[in-house]
């Protein structure tokens, strides 16, 4: 399998395959849709800023709690 990569923007769910990859094209291919996320200037959209604050790892207070090795390996 042979890869390219391109940009294009769809037009009615349309992407045109540029003439440079058309002649190389014999058979299927196998489509994967990557969605650009930073607009014209490169600044990350605000989009992506929410879909970011998803990826922060959570966080407990746990302050008061008591720890112990022994607690811990009780099984």
């Amino acid at each position: 399998m042979e890869a390219y990569e391109f940009y294009a923007t769809p037009e009615n769910g349309v992407i045109v395959i540029p003439e440079q990859y058309r002649k190389k094209i014999k058979a299927g291919v196998k489509v994967i849709i990557l969605e650009q996320i930073h607009d014209s200037v490169g600044k990350r959209s605000a989009k992506t800023n929410r879909k970011s604050d998803l990826l922060l790892a959570p966080t407990i207070a746990t302050s008061g709690w008591k720890f112990s090795r022994e607690a811990a390996n009780e099984r």
